[in-house]
């Protein structure tokens, strides 16, 4: 479905290993996989979304914040092969073109960018609910063996659960740490591969204010360009094009990767105490939020790439598959 034009990978303070049955398993519910049926898909995050992560107030659950992907860009390549994709999304009111201005964003010529007016998780909620999928949530795989032509997949809690086929689709690192026959099947070449992909890490923060909270600028989000901390700041709500004034508006920070990379050890807490100081320098007056939500995202964007295919075959039968 074309660029997400932010970062973003799995759950909060973490990332989102995962699963998923003729019995058929993928891993992760993010906007990467639209599944077919009869099929159980595992998670370890506790709501659907993956990179396309939303977050609701504390305090008033129609007060949303994207803390992952931020809008989604259509090509001119894939506005011709994923027409149909896009027909169903904006005919069901999931995505609407963006037309709130973004200060500092580049479009290419023949690019479209559109938003989710309920938040991007919402794009995967659609495709979940449309597959008829079983939903198992705040599951974290550790082990996966080869038992009499099926997986057997073993959790951290919760025992083990057989399955024909398995895709994986959290961050590479983590199908690393995977233990069982899974580490036995995969080919050096193949490891090799695997460990040369890098991610990026960055922060994100959700500040959401109280009903009738008025933020003052001229736009719905801005690129921050040559600070070491910030590089984004969207007012989400305007963003998504949502009127505020039946619950209060909510602000998304994304930090910079090298700020991620050189706080990525630190307390959440103490993260989000700079993010906002910073915010507050580069916004003065900006006012006190209500609540706030301070996000982790270990493996954010990959900068060094696996040559090759996309995804990875590791055993023909039964059917194991990787990014």
């Amino acid at each position: 479905m074309g660029r997400q034009a932010l970062p973003g990978t799995t759950a909060q303070d973490g990332s989102e290993p995962l699963l998923g049955s003729t019995r058929f398993v993928p891993g992760g519910p993010g906007p990467g996989a639209r599944p077919c049926r009869p099929l159980v898909l595992g998670a370890w995050g506790r709501s659907p979304g993956g990179r396309m992560l939303t977050v609701q107030s504390a305090r008033d659950p129609q007060c949303k914040a994207d803390l992952g992907a931020q809008y989604v860009t259509r090509t001119p390549r894939y506005a011709r092969q994923h027409r149909s994709f896009y027909d169903e999304l904006l005919t069901q009111g999931v995505l609407k073109p963006l037309t709130s201005p973004i200060e500092g964003m580049v479009v290419k010529e023949g690019d479209c960018n559109f938003v989710a007016p309920q938040g991007m998780s919402s794009i995967v909620k659609h495709y979940l609910k449309e597959s008829g999928v079983e939903v198992s949530y705040g599951h974290c795989v550790t082990e996966i063996y080869l038992k009499e032509d099926k997986w057997e997949v073993h959790k951290e809690v919760g025992g083990s659960e057989q399955f024909d086929i398995i895709i994986l689709t959290m961050p590479v690192p983590q199908i690393l740490q995977l233990q069982g026959d899974v580490q036995n099947l995969i080919s050096e070449s193949q490891k090799q591969q695997l460990a040369s992909v890098r991610y990026s890490c960055r922060f994100a923060l959700g500040l959401f204010y109280e009903a009738g909270t008025q933020i003052d600028v001229p736009w719905a989000a801005r690129y921050i360009l040559h600070n070491p901390y910030i590089c984004f700041i969207s007012i989400d709500n305007r963003k998504r094009d949502i009127d505020a004034q039946g619950s209060g508006p909510s602000v998304v920070v994304h930090t910079t990767t090298s700020f991620g990379m050189e706080n990525l050890e630190k307390s959440i807490d103490d993260v989000q105490d700079v993010i906002v100081q910073q915010v507050s320098s580069i916004l003065p007056g900006m006012p006190r939020p209500a609540s706030t939500t301070c996000h982790r995202w270990t493996y954010s964007q990959s900068f060094a790439v696996c040559m090759g295919p996309s995804a990875q075959g590791i055993r023909a039968r039964p059917v194991i598959i990787t990014p």
